[in-house]
């Protein structure tokens, strides 16, 4: 079954990226990035933030992320996948970044969520001149990593 992603929410501020590769199930069912519960996403740019709790809209976790000069999108505008695991993405086609970069030139950070969404990226664009690249453990339920120990690491994203 193909998918598709949504819509990137970046603005004239933005400096940091956060990429995903493709919403997962419950994202895709409540048209929201990181709609799964047990996914730290959102708990963890609410805490590095001091944002909490976290709110229940999904327009205002967007304005936390963008009174911080983070953007949200996702690697992949379209794939095939079943499930949500980003090993069973096949047929994928990647968003447009070179166009994005030139509308958005604030941006000079990516801070991939998990290694699969660097991998797809990296693949088609290696490494674009004046952006620097972090990749954090994926805020995913399927990464087994301690909220804490997430935490830690998504945290050197403020540095």
């Amino acid at each position: 079954m193909t998918i598709s992603s949504f819509p990137y929410f970046v603005d004239s501020n933005s400096e940091i990226l956060v990429l995903g590769t493709m919403p997962g199930v419950a994202s895709l069912n409540k048209q929201e990035y990181y709609a799964n519960p047990r996914n730290h996403f959102w708990k963890i740019m609410c805490t590095l933030f001091d944002a909490l709790p976290i709110p229940e809209i999904f327009e205002e976790k967007v304005k936390i992320l963008q009174s911080n000069k983070i953007g949200l999108w996702d690697v992949l505008e379209n794939c095939e996948r079943k499930g949500s695991l980003d090993i069973h993405i096949k047929n994928h086609k990647e968003n447009d970044f070179i166009a994005l970069f030139e509308k958005f030139p604030k941006i000079n950070k990516i801070v991939f969520n998990g290694k699969q969404s660097y991998a797809f990226f990296y693949k088609k664009y290696g490494q674009i001149k004046g952006i620097t690249y972090f990749v954090m453990p994926s805020t995913s339920p399927a990464n087994t990593m301690t909220f804490d120990n997430k935490l830690r690491i998504w945290s050197s994203i403020l540095d």
